[in-house]
């Protein structure tokens, strides 16, 4: 994620407009190579870039939630069809065991919880809707979480960013060290887990 620091997110957006915008959502949701694309990160500005009138709230918060919920889906019927491939897959450079591990391990914390929770996660967002279709979580109650999650976070952040920008003069010059709070904030919940982890390791020894 952090790659994309190099490149000016705002002419980023601006560029990609909203069928890029709707495209990456699309895929950091349910294509298990999206995971490194910096989903909140390019919510967050599209919200602030619609407060400064470049692009339109309406239009942008609708088709990234959609992007959302479609992406989800996509990646539940991934997971269902050939899911249980990806445990026996090797390391690549779009593909790691230990997301798909992490994600397990958030599941079986969170249960169907998780479909919500991982909306606001890095690249745990991206495995989940696999890991409920190879669970095979009834597509039903999947979609029930899948929508809320959608909405929560592909119109939550987006308004963040809208309503921070519309509030605050200049904010974009701040940009940059609110980019970093987000991710960093949004990896609190990884890091947790995995201290909690170490030290069930250490207590089993």
């Amino acid at each position: 994620m952090l790659e994309f620091f190099h490149i000016d997110l705002i002419a980023l957006i601006e560029t990609l407009g909203y069928i890029g915008l709707f495209g990456i959502v699309f895929a950091e949701s349910g294509l298990f190579f999206g995971f490194f694309f910096p989903g909140d990160s390019l919510l967050f500005t599209a919200g602030l870039l619609a407060s400064q009138g470049i692009l339109d709230i309406t239009i942008l918060t609708i088709l990234v939630t959609l992007g959302a919920i479609l992406g989800d889906s996509v990646g539940y019927w991934f997971g269902a069809k050939v899911g249980p491939m990806l445990f026996n897959r090797e390391d690549s450079f779009f593909f790691h065991k230990r997301h798909v591990e992490r994600t397990r391990l958030f599941y079986l914390k969170h249960g169907s919880r998780a479909i919500v929770l991982a909306r606001f996660i890095p690249i745990v967002r991206t495995f989940a809707p696999i890991l409920a279709g190879v669970g095979t979580m009834p597509y039903g109650k999947f979609l029930r979480y899948n929508i809320v999650g959608g909405i929560l976070w592909g119109t939550g952040v987006t308004l963040l960013g809208y309503f921070l920008g519309a509030t605050i003069p200049g904010i974009e010059r701040y940009l940059f060290p609110i980019i970093i709070i987000i991710i960093v904030t949004s990896f609190i919940p990884i890091g947790i887990d995995f201290l909690k982890e170490r030290r069930k390791k250490k207590k089993s020894v």
